[in-house]
């Protein structure tokens, strides 16, 4: 099989905000792209699949309506400090905090932030998962 690059595109309101948001705010490092799109290189993209309504409910927002839009984008850290980290650096750069890191019922540490759009990013920690090289 050939490798393959998978990438995750967002439908955003206002380019300019989320080039920001996102190249300024969250550090992701924007690669040369058209005017009309903008691409960041990221460490690797997975595909999760979660029951809709389980995710929302993790989440702690409905799963119908404009509370949930049916997908939310994982981040994965190495720590319960950089689950903080992360969600502060968010916070900081324009996003919303939808749910502070806490104590999952799996057994790792996570939290939610909403980018500008609105798009939902679970900021995690699972000790029983490593993330990164070994």
């Amino acid at each position: 099989m050939k490798p393959r690059i998978s990438m995750l595109t967002l439908g955003v309101r206002d380019l300019a905000a989320s080039i920001r948001f996102y190249g300024q705010g969250l550090g992701f490092p924007r690669m040369e792209s058209p005017p009309e799109v903008a691409f960041f290189t990221l460490n690797g993209t997975w595909l999760g699949l979660y029951g809709r309504d389980a995710l929302a409910g993790d989440a702690g927002v409905a799963p119908e309506g404009s509370g949930f839009s049916g997908i939310a984008i994982a981040h994965n850290v190495d720590s319960e400090a950089a689950v903080d980290s992360v969600l502060d650096e968010a916070v900081a750069a324009g996003a919303k905090l939808v749910k502070p890191g806490q104590k999952t019922d799996w057994g790792g540490y996570a939290g939610y932030f909403a980018d500008p759009d609105g798009y939902l990013w679970e900021v995690a920690h699972n000790p029983l998962f490593r993330v990164g090289p070994e």
